[in-house]
């Protein structure tokens, strides 16, 4: 699933990497579909209470077997396998996003590959393929899809400007709860036009594409979010943590079509300014 980057590329450098991401996740994807679906499927409880499977663990390591032959001098961070290396140059994975979906045989879930230099990703890669889906950026290359029979169709976000015509994924109510945000949901429930929780990675595709206006989560770790800021910013949009930081170490992200960003925020946040 391979698919060409801009040849109009302000970021050269990041050219190379892009490339070796793309074919990282044709490997990814060949050994998650391997067991996807499949009743004879191992599936472990991490310490944390989250499921692992026997497909997060050998997707990490073919990810991990690729990176050590052709970039030996990065480090990497990694869901299961943790972080190894330097982190001026990082790439930051997470072998199957959704792990819940794929242990269910639901097709909605991801390997998110990601290259962060010095803290900030530049280089991401959002694969879906038991939908044969992918979605691809870099700094200065913009942001692309494989979604048409014509060739990778590049990203934009929408250009709506108004919150009460706005549509965002909130992720899961009880996220929002856990965090001490319920109100603050129910507020943007009753402020914009439409709200659903898509969860996982493909909301942020959904508004680099241009079809939702803002996404925002809780309790996220880097390796969830960093493949999809560069796919985001590139597409036009922004992306932030919940308090408006350009972070992802926070445990927080709000994604937006960047025109009503701030106004998101002052929602958000309209309690606190009370």
């Amino acid at each position: 699933m391979t698919s060409p980057t801009s040849s109009s590329a302000v970021h050269p450098e990041f050219e190379d990497d892009l490339a070796l991401a793309l074919r990282i996740a044709d490997a990814a994807d060949d050994v998650s579909m391997a067991h996807f679906d499949d009743p004879r499927l191992g599936v472990l409880l991490k310490a944390d209470s989250t499921h692992v499977t026997d497909a997060d663990l050998a997707t990490e390591r073919a990810i991990r077997d690729i990176l050590a032959t052709q970039r030996p001098e990065d480090g990497i961070f990694g869901e299961e396998y943790g972080a190894t290396g330097t982190t001026t140059r990082q790439w930051i994975i997470d072998p199957i996003d959704g792990t819940a979906n794929y242990m269910k045989g639901i097709p909605m879930w991801a390997t998110l590959i990601a290259l962060a230099v010095d803290g900030v990703p530049q280089v991401g890669v959002v694969s879906q393929p038991a939908l044969g889906r992918r979605w691809w950026g870099a700094t200065g290359q913009g942001a692309w899809t494989n979604g048409t029979d014509d060739g990778p169709r590049r990203l934009r976000v929408s250009t709506v400007d108004a919150l009460d015509e706005s549509s965002v994924s909130f992720q899961s109510i009880a996220q929002w709860d856990e965090a001490g945000h319920l109100d603050t949901l129910v507020r943007l429930s009753r402020t914009v036009w439409r709200d659903r929780g898509y969860g996982d990675a493909w909301p942020y595709m959904l508004l680099a594409e241009g079809r939702l206006e803002m996404v925002a989560e809780f309790d996220v770790k880097e390796y969830d979010i960093a493949a999809h800021v560069p796919i985001v910013r590139e597409a036009g949009g922004r992306f932030t943590d919940f308090d408006g930081q350009d972070a992802v170490g926070t445990r927080s992200s709000l994604a937006s079509n960047g025109i009503l960003h701030d106004e998101y925020l002052e929602l958000l946040h309209w309690s606190d300014a009370q």
